[in-house]
This record gives structure tokens, C-alpha cells and sequence, in this order.
């Protein structure tokens, strides 16, 4: 990755305890894919959706935190 987690806005946001999210755009609708890092470079894509709202819904990350926390116990 040519960036790595120094990828910042527009296209990545941090959403803060190692949980980033891809903010890809496209004329269908605005895509959010939700990952973290996992020992050094290696990205796990954790969960992906595509926004109704403006904000982020809150299910949505709680499924991603869920998700990263097994990957991590892993």
C-alpha cells in the first residue's frame, strides 16, 4: 500500500482505537469499508456498506469493532 495508515481524508477518516474507514464515492451511492491494521501492514477489510445517511451508523461500526476484536485475539 503506498499510503498505509497515513492514507487521510478524503479518502480514509479514522474512527479512533485502530478502526479506519475507507470513503469511496461513486455515482450510485457513497460506499463506506470499514478496516484496521494487523501486525504491521497487513489491512483487514472488516466490514462494508453503502451509507443511507449522512453519518455513520453506529451498527455499523459496532459490527466492525466486533469484528476487529477477533481478528486481533487471533
Amino acid at each position: 500500500m503506498e499510503f498505509g495508515p497515513s492514507l487521510r481524508m478524503p479518502h480514509s477518516r479514522a474512527l479512533g482505537g485502530g478502526l479506519f474507514q475507507l470513503r469511496p464515492r461513486e455515482r450510485e451511492g457513497i460506499g463506506r469499508a470499514l478496516y484496521c491494521f494487523v501486525i504491521g501492514e497487513r489491512v483487514v477489510v472488516l466490514h462494508a456498506f453503502v451509507k443511507k445517511t449522512q453519518k455513520t451508523p453506529v451498527r455499523e461500526v459496532r459490527i466492525a469493532r466486533r469484528r476487529m476484536k477477533v481478528v486481533q485475539d487471533a
